[in-house]
């Protein structure tokens, strides 16, 4: 005979659903960090990247098959990274959930206070949620 199932109690479906909240909380501040982080070399500005656009569009009528290949995928990049510059996240308003939720969700995942920083999380943000640094010898 199979066992019945019983249902979840209130509170079981209320601890899960908060679980669910302070994950994605912590996931989009960290995508945020990640698409928001600068990269080594001289920085882009929309107007450098839409004039070099245009560039490749004048290049691409003369170029021949293996350039114009190459010009294309140059041209996508320009436009993902172009898009990305223009469409700025709120990062305070992601950095206010995270404070909310990064300490709990912290706690029940095990993730420490050097690993929160080996992502990318600045010490300020980790004191507002409550995270602190752990004595090596505890």
């Amino acid at each position: 005979m199979a066992a019945s199932k019983t249902p979840m109690s209130k509170t079981h479906k209320d601890a899960l659903a908060q679980g669910r909240r302070e994950g994605a909380a912590v996931r989009r501040y960290l995508e945020a960090l990640s698409a928001n982080k600068g990269k080594r070399g001289r920085k882009r500005t929309p107007d450098s990247i839409t004039r070099r656009i245009k560039a490749i569009d004048a290049e691409l009528s003369s170029a021949n098959a293996l350039d114009a290949l190459l010009l294309r995928q140059e041209r996508k990049d320009l436009d993902a990274e172009l898009a990305r510059l223009t469409n700025k996240v709120d990062l305070k308003a992601l950095e206010k959930s995270f404070i909310a939720s990064a300490a709990a969700y912290g706690s029940r995942k095990g993730i420490t206070y050097a690993t929160w920083r080996e992502v990318g999380v600045e010490p300020s943000v980790l004191a507002k949620a409550g995270i602190k640094r752990q004595n090596a010898r505890s």
